[in-house]
């Protein structure tokens, strides 16, 4: 692997580590807001705060509106996206978390790792080995030991809980197969864009059901946990997905539970269970399967057109037809001729081949 490749994949690997870390941080703080504000009205304002926060911040970076970067047909997909990750997927997590604690909670989340890596290979045919496939198995049955009845026997309800729980980690794992289809245009357009539409149809649904509005400290509260743990997360996660694929960038994100868990623990002074720390050693041996997979074999580019930041490594050796002043990373549209060649690689941008 040429230095600039090992780079590209080590950054990567950060954006979704970093990802995983402020999103795992904000569920217990979802918990605590559920106090003050109805489930509904909750994960509106959580995506609310990250859609202002990140379009805002991108019309400064810009210096105004530019243009997404989205390609023709590529809308649909994104619309899709918001539809399942954005507003589905946090009602079915708020209505959750009302009968699940917070620590077992961040461990199920574990889950969507799990059934993200699924369509990945199955829909999307993205490749698996056997060291990747016997990870997501062990966090699977991580997951079962938690959900398991007697695991949730002090907590009222908490077997609809866990499956409520489940059901958002499904949402969201559709969300991030069809993210990955446009996660080559601006990351802080569409997790801004995500954020918007969803916060907005979430604060109408809670309207409608009569939810109640917080106190202003409380709705800003909740829009700043949701600006760092739903918008800045999902922008550095869609930065995972251009690097590492959909199956290893959620492998890698699949650590926001376990950042969760440890701030339930620590800050909320829950008591963990045995059957809690069995399911957290399952699904900790399961991420050290993922984080220790190493994929490579010859293989061979088909021509691509498209637009996004890059350097002129072995994947980017293009003259430019304006006038370029030497600096990378760059953005713009550029062409990819056939190449074959060998390197550890994971199912980026420009590895999305079938094998």
């Amino acid at each position: 692997m040429s230095a600039t490749s090992a780079h590209g994949i080590q950054t990567s690997i950060g954006f979704a580590l970093g990802a995983a870390v402020l999103f795992g941080a904000s569920t217990p703080m979802a918990k605590l807001l559920l106090e003050a504000i109805p489930p509904v009205l909750l994960g509106g304002l959580l995506y609310l705060g990250s859609g202002l926060g990140l379009l805002a911040t991108r019309l400064w970076r810009d210096r105004g509106w530019q243009p997404s970067g989205l390609r023709p047909g590529e809308g649909k997909w994104l619309a899709a996206a918001i539809a399942f990750g954005g507003v589905l997927g946090p009602v079915a997590l708020m209505f959750g978390l009302q009968h699940t604690g917070a620590s077992t909670a961040s461990l199920l989340l574990n889950l969507e790792a799990v059934l993200t890596a699924v369509l990945a290979w199955v829909v999307f045919k993205e490749n698996a080995d056997r060291r990747v496939v016997l990870g997501m198995l062990a966090i699977v049955a991580g997951g079962v030991l938690l959900s398991w009845p007697s695991a949730n026997a002090s907590q009222p309800g908490g077997g609809w809980g866990a499956g409520l729980i489940a059901l958002a980690c499904l949402c969201w794992a559709i969300d991030n197969n069809l993210t990955r289809n446009v996660s080559a245009s601006d990351a802080l357009f569409i997790a801004g864009s995500k954020g918007l539409v969803a916060g907005s149809v979430n604060i109408t649904l809670a309207a409608m059901l009569g939810a109640t509005w917080p106190g202003w400290s409380s709705a800003l509260g909740a829009m700043a946990v949701g600006l760092l743990g739903y918008g800045i997360s999902l922008a550095l996660f869609v930065l995972a997905l251009r690097g590492l694929g959909t199956a290893r960038a959620g492998a890698y994100f699949s650590v926001a539970p376990f950042v969760g868990a440890l701030v339930s623990l620590v800050w909320l002074g829950e008591q963990a269970s045995t059957g809690f720390w069995a399911a957290g050693s399952l699904m900790a041996l399961g991420i050290w399967l993922h984080l220790t997979e190493r994929h490579a074999h010859e293989h061979t580019h088909e021509p691509l057109i498209h637009s996004h930041a890059h350097v002129h490594d072995e994947h980017h050796q293009h003259p430019h037809a304006f006038a370029w002043n030497g600096q990378e990373p760059h953005v713009h549209e550029h062409r990819h001729t056939v190449i074959t060649h060998s390197h550890p690689h994971y199912p980026d941008i420009h590895h999305r081949h079938r094998h």
